[in-house]
């Protein structure tokens, strides 16, 4: 039985994941940790720089009622704020807007404080505007939403709640998970299964390297040697111990 203790990914593992494929990532979260659903659906990259691998930071929206309104409307103190409070270098984040792309999570002024922050970027499966500022203005933030939009939140979503479990594209978030992504979109790696997964996914993609070569070198169609079989584990693997 898998440890399910959720722990604090390293700013090293981070980066072994910003040079590998969201695919394989996807295949081994599945596969190997059970996952059945870490691939956000309907979240693309709305910068020109979508390489992702950060930390999770939360927010949950919801549906305006003027009482929630009343509890959450705290000006600097309010859940988006405290949530952006949270994020530095290695974190992203995180916004359930309840799959809905009509609302806009925010712009470019409520984002500074995540560029100031220095933090990685955000994804949402909601709306996102004022993307080409961002860019123009240098924030160094990667964005994936579910669409782009002139629109505020307001009249479909508040900020109500961060630092809690969400979902997002149809993918469970708990704080910390590793959100990965590239231009293919992004997948939530579970934090207990980073440092397992990072290790996973590389021997993967060595392998799928060895064998393009040996297609390339013998002119042969890809299945002589894909998917690899278990004798050709072992022959990459005996290459690797030269």
């Amino acid at each position: 039985m898998p440890d399910f203790t959720p722990v604090d990914v390293p700013d090293s593992v981070l980066n072994r994941f910003r040079v590998l494929p969201i695919a394989t990532v996807w295949s081994h979260t599945q596969k190997d940790a059970g996952v059945p659903l870490p691939f956000m659906e309907g979240v693309y990259p709305f910068t020109k720089a979508c390489r992702l691998a950060a930390r999770a930071r939360t927010i949950r929206y919801l549906p305006p009622r003027p009482d929630l309104v009343e509890e959450t409307k705290l000006g600097e103190d309010s859940p988006e704020y405290r949530a952006m409070g949270r994020c530095g270098k290695g974190d992203v984040l995180v916004c359930d807007l309840m799959g809905s792309t009509r609302p806009c999570v925010f712009g470019d002024v409520k984002a500074m404080q995540l560029k100031m922050n220095n933090a990685e970027g955000i994804v949402t499966d909601g709306g996102i505007r004022d993307v080409d500022i961002m860019e123009e203005e240098d924030y160094g933030l990667v964005v994936y939403a579910g669409a782009r939009t002139p629109y505020g939140s307001a009249p479909w979503a508040v900020p109500a709640e961060e630092n809690v479990q969400i979902q997002c594209g149809g993918v469970l978030v708990r704080p910390g998970d590793v959100l990965v992504g590239d231009g293919d979109g992004v997948v939530v790696v579970p934090s207990w299964f980073a440092e397992e997964c990072v290790s996973i996914v590389e021997e993967h993609e060595g392998v799928e390297a060895y064998i393009k070569k040996k297609i390339e070198a013998e002119g042969c169609a890809p299945g002589k040697y894909y998917p690899p079989t278990p004798e050709m584990w072992e022959e990459y693997r005996t290459t690797q111990k030269t």
